[in-house]
């Protein structure tokens, strides 16, 4: 079950039933459409089993820890950078690893066209980081979706939810093309390689092992180049890639301090407002009264 007071950081939308009556109804919404989603950081306890199957495709998309889940007779594990989809009319449970408890982000979604995407997908496929992936375009994917929800329930916000539902689901099932279409904008020296990879685990809590490791160097052989090209240290340029994002959220959404501060990894909030402040010269909420007043 998920813990009684929710998950520090968490977001959620359970969409109401009469918004979701109208989703069903509508010829381009009815394609294929939401009715919960939410991101669940470090969710420690988390644990669900629905013995009475629901009508609904459900979405899990794992970004940091682990987790497992049983369905159709056959228990799985899931590691970060995986995803899976149980299907609708099936009985299931699945839960955080005790150790290591996921962060994951998850969809209820149903429509004419939704077994399309939840077909072969019980068994968790892989997204890994890597020099073609797109996995930031992926979560402001997710963040639009949720935002657009969020603002309302209208005709409109409906089917550009649909629209980007579909977009986000292609982006998984159908991955070599989603990488592909962006190829071309990737760096291929080293060091730009590496930091692109650290744009895409910004939400992970990276150590310079695992950077250096991706990069195919030694930790100290990494590092000093790293630092001689960009003048940084590898890790104090991911916490500023982390305080980058972290600005974005500030300013493009609504999200509470401590919502953002688990979106770029960071698990200690006072940790986060003092790095922050240190890297930007004002606090996270000084920062975001100060671009809004603009």
């Amino acid at each position: 079950m998920r813990q009684k007071d929710g998950f520090s950081g968490e977001q959620m939308i359970v969409l109401p039933q009469m918004a979701i009556d109208m989703e069903r109804a509508d010829p381009l919404a009815s394609s294929l459409y939401i009715t919960d989603i939410g991101y669940y950081p470090n969710a420690a306890g988390h644990y669900r089993e629905r013995t009475e199957p629901i009508e609904q495709h459900v979405l899990i998309y794992c970004v940091e820890g682990a987790g497992w889940y049983r369905a159709g007779g056959e228990e799985h594990r899931v590691e970060a950078g995986q995803y899976f989809i149980l299907p609708a009319g099936k009985p299931h449970t699945y839960a955080a690893d005790g150790e290591r408890p996921w962060t994951i982000y998850w969809v209820h979604f149903m429509g004419e066209h939704a077994a399309v995407y939840a077909e072969g997908a019980l068994q968790p496929h892989d997204i890994r980081p890597g020099i073609m992936s797109r996995i930031s375009d992926r979560t402001r994917l997710f963040e639009e979706i949720f935002n657009t929800l969020r603002d309302g329930y209208g005709r409109e916000n409906l089917r550009y939810a649909s629209s980007l539902l579909h977009h986000y689901l292609a982006s998984m099932r159908y991955l070599s093309l989603y990488r592909k279409t962006d190829a071309g904008t990737k760096p291929t020296d080293v060091v730009g390689a590496a930091i692109h990879f650290m744009r895409e685990n910004a939400e992970r809590r990276l150590s310079l092992k695992d950077i250096a490791d991706y990069a195919g160097f030694s930790p100290t052989h990494f590092s000093a180049m790293f630092k001689r090209q960009t003048g940084h240290s590898p890790l104090a340029y991911f916490n500023l890639l982390k305080v980058q994002t972290a600005c974005r959220l500030l300013t493009s959404t609504d999200m509470k301090v401590n919502q953002i501060c688990h979106k770029v990894g960071i698990d200690d909030c006072y940790y986060f407002t003092r790095m922050f402040t240190k890297a930007m010269g004002l606090s996270p909420r000084k920062y975001r009264e100060e671009k809004t007043e603009r």
